[in-house]
């Protein structure tokens, strides 16, 4: 089987696509498992340089989701499964609407229409977040079945995208099913357009002895979730039985609910003897405003009963950045 991974060459995207380079085969059907012959990872831009830990089934096309003659060259065979994570984050998508409808929307039903014309019902797994939700009258702890009244352009798309895949799937297009994602962290480079981008910034610029600027208070709370957790959820979620997901095929993810107070007694527990960048508190408004709309806690009890996994706790999200991407103090 081929794998396709929008958003390819993003920080998740490639750790997805490396996680699937270590396996020979994903599981499809009650007892079958397809063999991975091909993995195409497409994103706007392409490094010049190949990343590291990708070999030689794994492809880099540069392409945009709104053209919808390349999307359609990427599926391009019937044996396929898609992992659609490419997307305008939600500051980028709150400075730019137009840009937000083109990649988000049209670019999410240019590939649906691509996997319809298969004609093989190919299984495609969706990220969307937990920025669907939002409003006054959002509840303290929001569950799969909770009302969407998102607040930003972004999670309005994400929204959207869910409803596609339902109905693409209900109509039996596509096996589809909707990561609903919590922040994830601890991404390493350089800050990104997400409001998010601070809870990664957080262990980030300190741990390279930079300094931290936060936008947010310190009792600012959000629903976070290693990396290394979101990937193995990624392909669970992929490999989960379309008959376990019923009519809904939208999943919250597991994920810990922690004040950006508590990451930062995390990062000085865990990094007690690195010498590290200062932490202070600048607010942005515009920041403030849009995480305000966010859920601070979620159920998640339909993953777990799909084997989803769930990060045991903060802390062991710093020491796996540290050993993935920092040498050992010397």
């Amino acid at each position: 089987m081929k794998v396709v991974i929008t958003g390819g060459v993003g920080f998740v995207g490639l750790m997805l696509a490396r996680r699937l380079v270590g396996l020979s085969d994903l599981a499809v059907g009650k007892d079958g498992r397809d063999r991975i012959d091909e993995i195409e990872l497409l994103d706007v831009a392409v490094p010049a340089q190949r990343p590291r830990g990708l070999d030689q089934r794994v492809r880099l096309t540069a392409g945009d989701m709104a053209d919808r003659a390349a999307v359609a060259r990427l599926i391009d065979r019937p044996d396929i499964g898609i992992f659609h994570l490419a997307a305008i984050p939600s500051g980028g998508g709150e400075q730019d609407f137009d840009l937000a409808m083109q990649a988000n929307l049209t670019g999410q039903l240019n590939l649906l229409e691509a996997a319809r014309q298969t004609g093989s019902c190919p299984r495609l797994t969706f990220a969307s977040t937990i920025a669907v939700f939002g409003g006054p009258d959002m509840p303290a702890e929001v569950g799969d079945t909770t009302k969407q009244t998102p607040q930003t352009t972004y999670g309005m798309t994400k929204a959207a995208g869910e409803l596609l895949v339902n109905d693409y799937s209900r109509r039996g297009f596509i096996d589809g099913r909707s990561a609903r994602l919590p922040t994830v962290i601890i991404r390493p480079g350089k800050p990104n357009k997400a409001a998010s981008s601070f809870a990664s910034g957080v262990f980030r610029e300190p741990l390279n002895g930079v300094a931290c600027e936060l936008p947010v208070g310190l009792d600012t709370i959000m629903p976070i979730s290693g990396y290394r957790t979101i990937v193995d959820g990624f392909v669970r979620l992929y490999e989960a039985p379309g008959a376990s997901l019923g009519v809904d095929r939208a999943i919250n993810f597991p994920a810990l609910a922690v004040s950006v107070g508590e990451m930062v007694e995390s990062l000085r527990r865990v990094a007690a003897d690195r010498p590290l960048g200062t932490i202070s508190v600048k607010r942005d408004p515009v920041i403030e405003r849009i995480v305000a709309t966010w859920p601070i806690k979620l159920n998640f009890e339909r993953a777990l009963k799909l084997g989803l996994p769930q990060d045991p706790d903060l802390d062991s999200i710093v020491r796996a950045y540290i050993a993935d991407f920092l040498a050992p103090q010397q």
